[in-house]
């Protein structure tokens, strides 16, 4: 299994903007085969998506989904800095 953390920070301003785009993301990523989970947590303007995948195919076909690609080009005009993403295992 595979896990990942992506923290994304957007502008104050762009918040719903945001939200509703992260929304569609979680909502398609779920469709698909290889997602065990796939999270959404939030405060204020930062939203964290904790993911886990099957296996490295499963995670290589979601980075080439057109949703993702879509909302990565999308946001970066609307986040605060580049979105963060770690690629981390369980150690406790």
């Amino acid at each position: 299994m595979i896990s990942i953390t992506a923290i994304i920070k957007s502008k104050q301003e762009n918040i719903e903007q945001v939200k509703n785009m992260i929304h569609h993301l979680v909502t398609e990523t779920r469709k698909e085969a290889a997602c065990i989970r796939y999270d959404l947590h939030t405060t204020e303007n930062v939203f964290i998506i904790w993911e886990e995948w099957q296996d490295q195919p499963g995670l290589d076909f979601h980075n080439n989904q057109p949703y993702l690609q879509d909302f990565i080009t999308k946001s970066e005009s609307l986040v605060s800095s580049p979105i963060q993403v770690f690629k981390t295992t369980q150690s406790l």
